[in-house]
């Protein structure tokens, strides 16, 4: 289906254009609708074409290496999706869903050849969507940064972890020494007031046993706190290990879509020197 110029003009890529060249460019775009919940493009795909949002709802989304589903973007009315894969002609980098019943304008290449070669300072604002979709790159990577090691551990702890670590955590506090301290004071007086009535006379044998075993319960429930500790240690090490991964391939990603943008428009540069005056 065709599409009016008139839409067009609410599409901030194509603001600087003219009444002659909206209509030059309404007459080779057309209209796209697609139902609640239908993939638009998945990652892999052939990126042939780009979308404007015109009207309904839409996800882009990718898949991380902890195979989750991480939330990109949600593009309002008039913002374009799949437009770098498109410049660069690399296959899509994440997924596009209808949410609901959604109307996109499609565009390709050529249209975009068209546009410039009437209109050379749109190229700015072909740039500026490049640069909106890299911030929101920069934007995930700062948040899946952000993730807090002892709240993902916590998210698996069971009942007995929780225990050792509340013991090891009281039983290595000055809480902990002074009121243990007051109450083996407050026993041994007992006893040796009591002289050859006490429960527990000199040298306190039933209070060595019970040192034994508080003793033997409380060395393995710290060891388990302890090696919980390590756990979190090591899941801080691989999600900075992740991080700077991620961040790595992140840059190398960018740098490469930004030459490319280079070249294209030193390509369409020449291309404007070029033409019959």
């Amino acid at each position: 289906m065709a599409c009016n110029a008139e839409i067009l003009k609410s599409v901030q890529l194509f603001s600087l254009l003219d009444d002659e060249e909206l209509a030059v460019l309404a007459g080779q775009v057309e209209f796209r609708t697609f139902s609640s919940r239908q993939r638009i493009y998945k990652i892999g795909d052939p990126s042939e074409r780009a979308f404007i949002l015109v009207s309904g709802a839409v996800r882009i989304t990718t898949i991380d290496e902890d195979n989750q589903v991480v939330l990109l973007d949600t593009p309002a009315h008039g913002d374009v999706f799949g437009f770098a894969s498109m410049l660069a002609q690399t296959p899509h980098q994440t997924n596009a869903t209808a949410d609901e019943d959604t109307t996109c304008i499609e565009l390709d290449r050529n249209d975009i050849t068209i546009l410039l070669r009437r209109k050379p300072d749109a190229g700015l604002d072909l740039m500026s969507v490049l640069g909106k979709q890299f911030h929101a790159t920069e934007r995930l990577v700062r948040l899946r940064a952000a993730r807090n090691p002892n709240a993902v551990i916590e998210e698996a702890e069971t009942l007995g972890e929780n225990i050792a670590d509340t013991v090891a955590s009281f039983g290595g506090s000055w809480t902990f020494i002074i009121l243990f301290a007051v109450i083996l004071a407050v026993y041994t007086l007992v006893n040796v007031e009591l002289g050859h009535r006490a429960w527990d006379p000199y040298p306190f044998i039933l209070l060595n046993l019970f040192l034994s075993m508080l003793a033997a319960i409380q060395a393995p429930v710290i060891m388990m706190s302890q090696n919980r500790q390590d756990k979190k240690d090591r899941l801080r090490n691989e999600l900075d290990f992740d991080v700077n991964r991620r961040t790595h391939a992140e840059i190398q990603g960018l740098s490469r879509r930004i030459n490319l943008l280079y070249d294209k428009v030193d390509d369409v540069e020449d291309m404007l020197r070029n033409r019959p005056r």
